[in-house]
């Protein structure tokens, strides 16, 4: 491990097209490592996940201190809920607010995972024994179907449960758009911690695959198109199957 990074040199920002900027923190090894999607709106800007939470996120990135922001979590893992704290409005889908609200080191997987191996070079200041995620309450429960209003362009809220319960995607139709999360990312999908459930992913990935997917921005590892992403659902189903993963007709309630 490379020693410790400042602050300031802590994130990085990408643009990326339609007016979506990645955030990252690329001292962190990409598995690790949260994408966290910054949405232009007219009437306010969106958030979409907020990384470790070790470095002050809105102090060390301009363009989440310029305009409101609706921080929203795709789910409550603690690699994508550490700053969430630090903005007004956050919102997250109703079956994960708790564990927002009182984020221990068990149900966000910091327990497992949150130490110096998760590193190529660790900020300023860590210490594994004392890193803990500081809950907030919550302005918004998201359910499926919910629409995200930006003013001039607007997401859907797809409840994606598989990875963890209350796993969202957010879906731009007027772009082709999907924000995943951590259901669907070019890289090895999680689907056995405590609270994963495997029939569940295999359901919420026979349909998303369906959908007319452009661009696809996930939770981690880079970006990828629509040929990629039918491609990434059907071996992870397929492979599911080849397991013996029980049929699921229907999705919980959402």
């Amino acid at each position: 491990m490379a020693g410790f990074i400042a602050h300031d040199r802590w994130y990085e920002t990408i643009p990326h097209a339609n007016g979506i900027t990645l955030i990252h923190e690329p001292w962190i090894k990409p598995f690790f490592r949260c994408n966290m999607w910054h949405v232009r709106g007219r009437d306010y800007d969106l958030l979409f996940d907020s990384g470790l939470g070790v470095v002050p996120l809105r102090r060390h990135v301009s363009l989440l201190a310029e305009r409101p922001v609706l921080c929203v979590a795709s789910h409550a893992h603690f690699d994508h809920i550490g700053c969430h704290h630090e903005f007004e409005y956050c919102a997250i889908h109703g079956a994960e607010a708790p564990i927002l609200q009182n984020p221990d080191g068990q149900h966000t997987l910091a327990a497992l995972y949150a130490n110096e191996d998760m590193f190529d070079a660790c900020p300023q200041g860590w210490n594994t024994q004392q890193y803990s995620v500081t809950g907030v309450t919550p302005t918004r429960l998201l359910k499926h179907s919910d629409v995200i209003d930006l003013g001039n362009r607007a997401f859907e809220v797809l409840h994606t449960p598989g990875h963890s319960p209350g796993g969202i995607a957010l879906w731009e139709r007027a772009t082709g758009t999907l924000l995943s999360g951590d259901v669907v990312y070019d890289g090895p999908l999680l689907d056995d911690t405590y609270h994963s459930c495997v029939p569940d992913y295999v359901s919420t990935l026979e349909q998303l695959e369906k959908m007319p997917v452009s661009i696809v921005h996930g939770g981690h590892f880079p970006s990828f198109g629509a040929v990629r992403f039918r491609q990434l659902c059907a071996e992870y189903i397929e492979g599911r199957r080849k397991a013996g993963c029980p049929v699921v007709t229907a999705l919980p309630a959402r």
